[in-house]
């Protein structure tokens, strides 16, 4: 009956063992998940905040993340920028948002010219011409 009891507690031992492992197993509880989700939320809200986008726009860009959390980060960038005399730096237009608009990322009209714009090509034409005069 001893030999029970000893082999019973040991089992009990290993298996807390193996269970206090799990955090270096790399399995996150549910309270660590959510924590994670929250502060990615509130990161994201923030990095919104400051460049200049309003909320309804970060939640469109970034509808992976917990309306939530992206609102109490954009908040609270908000009230730091306030408080600190912080002016919002403007993000360059988002490819993705640009491409429903029908607009470019320098902010030409889709179809209006090459990468280089309109204005680039007739200074590179014009250059030869110029050699030709002067020579």
């Amino acid at each position: 009956m001893d030999r029970i009891v000893t082999f019973r507690l040991l089992v009990a031992v290993a298996a807390a063992l193996a269970l206090a492992g799990c955090d270096q197993l790399g399995i996150e509880s549910a309270s660590a998940i959510a924590a994670h989700r929250d502060a990615e939320g509130k990161a994201v809200g923030g990095a919104c905040r400051y460049s200049a986008r309003s909320i309804e726009q970060c939640y469109e860009i970034n509808k992976h993340v917990d309306k939530a959390a992206i609102f109490a980060g954009w908040r609270e960038m908000n009230d730091y920028m306030r408080d600190n005399k912080l002016a919002a730096q403007p993000a360059g237009a988002d490819p993705a948002v640009a491409a429903k608009s029908g607009d470019d990322a320098s902010g030409n009209a889709a179809g209006a010219g090459d990468a280089g714009g309109a204005g680039d090509a007739a200074p590179a034409a014009s250059a030869p011409e110029k050699a030709k005069k002067n020579a």
